[in-house]
């Protein structure tokens, strides 16, 4: 059954928030301390995130800055962007990795395994109101779905 479908047998009001999360790791050495980038290269997360939020149609926002992109124009991230250029999305991933703390859109975690090695992941949440999610339908795999229903938060691969 597609996400579309599932969603729609919850029969969900417009305004509820559908949570989108994407998390990924990978082994890393951290004696050196660059296990983040590491991760940030190894995995998908950064473009995979940034593919989602370059959909100008689509409303996607974090729990703290609101609308995504426009929290990015706000605080010029995307000063340097050339309209026309048909590379947003690249231009995103690019901004997002080189602005990877700043930005803090992106949450990473590190299991350390011994003094050397490790375990970091990356994951990416993002809450798109229903109508808005239904309307665009967004290309979503490799993220999980969560909404809050009456009987609790029903959660789904996509």
């Amino acid at each position: 059954m597609s996400v579309l479908k599932r969603l729609q047998t919850l029969n969900l009001s417009e305004d509820t928030m559908v949570t989108l999360t994407r998390e990924e790791g990978t082994d890393v050495f951290i004696h050196n301390e660059t296990e983040i980038e590491e991760a940030m290269n190894q995995t998908s997360v950064i473009y995979d995130f940034a593919s989602l939020i370059a959909d100008t149609k689509l409303d996607v926002r974090n729990r703290w800055s609101g609308n995504i992109i426009q929290h990015l124009r706000d605080n010029d991230y995307l000063d340097d962007y050339e309209r026309g250029s048909f590379a947003f999305e690249d231009y995103l991933t690019d901004t997002l990795t080189e602005n990877f703390y700043d930005t803090d859109l992106i949450e990473h975690s590190t299991e350390k395994y011994d003094y050397k090695r490790g375990f970091t992941t990356l994951t990416a949440q993002v809450q798109i109101p229903y109508a808005n999610f239904m309307k665009v339908n967004p290309f979503i795999s490799g993220w999980t779905i969560s909404v809050e229903t009456d009987d609790g938060t029903l959660s789904f691969d996509s």
